[in-house]
């Protein structure tokens, strides 16, 4: 009854305060992401998939990128340029990263780049390739990149793709595939270019990949860190039938287990029945293909434009348009349908401020706010 009170609750602040999606930025080009450098709150850098970062600079939309690099590209379909993080050092070194998948094989490319004398031009002669990493089909690339709390690089990467996940890479601790990934950019070691956190899970364990930090995901596209807590969000693209929520607190020592192929969502998957459910990780919220079929991870709000909204998880779908807002309590998360967009939702975007904006992959940026 507490939690029957609790979403009804939700429900009446939200339809008290409707949602608003203003237009700040239009005329992209398949755009999957949009980010802010550290310490600088006056530009919006956005992906386009088919290869280019664009800035927008006092509400302008400047003509020529940030960087462009079509030409090293396989697009489109779930290929491109998928993710970029800037270094939490960005204004002393010019460091950042972007994800992509390779002209001609579509490997999965994570390179650091640094800009150039001009702050709103990236130098392309910078590039330097940390981590190469071969996709057996053309789906299921993940592609976000994010710095945590820690000040290490989070990595996104699919089961590699077909249906079923074939090859069972997400529970095959041998493979990159089907994982969140945790590397140290700061240092190189031995043949690589990166290093490997002291703590990350995997380090001394015979067969695995010590860049392992959670596996048994399908496509996680969109995850974000908790800007107050630390706490890990994760949406994971489902299969037929479920798409799921993943979270992993800010105490986490890794290793977390959620699931795929075994299960999709909090249901057997292969098997159908009777799957070996110990030591997975259910998630925290999901919903069936009747409500959309193909989740977008969004973020912990924690700005000031939609009060009601406070603390809420808010995430999305790409087929349907649906934003939802999930709260906890009890130790259980609810979540409710607080806006049908009709947007394809690539992905949600958060400003130094807290406040969330919506990709819409058919071209425009929208800043969320209440009336």
């Amino acid at each position: 009854m507490k939690q029957l009170l609790f979403t009804l609750a939700l429900v009446g602040v939200v339809q008290a305060q409707p949602l608003t999606f203003t237009p700040v930025v239009r005329d992209l080009q398949q755009p999957l992401w949009l980010t802010y450098a550290p310490g600088d709150g006056s530009r919006m850098f956005i992906l386009e998939q088919t290869g280019r970062v664009r800035v927008v600079q006092e509400g302008k939309l400047l003509q020529e990128p940030f960087l462009e690099i079509s030409n090293l590209i396989s697009c489109c379909g779930e290929r491109g340029l998928l993710g970029m993080a800037f270094h939490p050092n960005y204004r002393q070194n010019g460091l950042f990263f972007i994800n992509y998948t390779r002209r001609g094989d579509g490997a999965t490319v994570i390179a650091r780049y640094k800009v150039s004398d001009n702050p709103n031009r990236a130098d392309p002669k910078s590039a330097q390739i940390l981590l190469t990493i071969e996709q057996p089909y053309a789906n299921h690339n993940g592609g976000m990149l994010a710095f945590g709390p820690d000040g290490y690089l989070y990595i996104g990467m699919g089961d590699g793709g077909s249906a079923g996940d074939p090859q069972n890479n997400a529970q095959n601790l041998g493979s990159l595939l089907g994982k969140i990934l945790r590397i140290d950019v700061n240092k190189s070691e031995g043949n690589r270019a990166y290093g490997i956190p002291e703590d990350n899970p995997f380090l001394n364990r015979p067969g695995a990949r010590p860049e392992i930090w959670a596996y048994g995901l399908r496509n996680p596209w969109r995850f974000s860190f908790d800007r107050e807590t630390g706490d890990l969000w994760i949406g994971d693209v489902g299969q037929g039938r479920i798409e799921e929520v993943d979270f992993q607190p800010a105490s986490s020592k890794g290793g977390e287990n959620y699931g795929w192929r075994l299960k999709e969502g909090s249901q057997c998957y292969n098997p159908s029945s009777g799957c070996e459910r110990e030591g997975l990780v259910d998630p925290v919220l999901e919903y069936d293909h009747s409500q959309g079929n193909s989740i977008t991870g969004g973020y912990r709000y924690r700005g000031s434009a939609m009060p009601a909204l406070k603390g809420a998880y808010i995430y999305g779908d790409f087929g349907s348009g649906r934003i939802w807002a999930a709260r906890e309590q009890n130790g259980r998360w609810t979540a409710q349908v607080v806006a049908n967009t009709g947007y394809n939702i690539s992905s949600f975007g958060e400003d130094p401020n807290g406040e969330l904006y919506v990709v819409d992959y058919r071209g425009t940026i929208y800043r969320m706010g209440s009336r």
